[in-house]
């Protein structure tokens, strides 16, 4: 998943007018698009003040799974 395709979606899931059925789609298909599993956390639990759908989707597309 690009950066563009995936801005919009987390936009959607910062809107608290968004369903929670659909936000709960939205999070699976970002998570298997973005190959990180702490996406949710960016966006819900976010320390950041000012949170925007850009910092959050560069801080999950930086994700890296640690090597075993």
């Amino acid at each position: 998943m690009s950066r563009e395709e995936a801005i919009p979606l987390v936009q959607r899931l910062m809107s608290p007018e968004t369903p929670d059925e659909e936000s709960s789609e939205i999070l699976a298909v970002l998570q298997r698009g973005l190959a990180c599993p702490h996406i949710g956390d960016y966006i819900y639990w976010n320390p950041d003040p000012e949170p925007t759908a850009e910092k959050i989707v560069d801080r999950a597309m930086a994700y890296e799974p640690i090597a075993l």
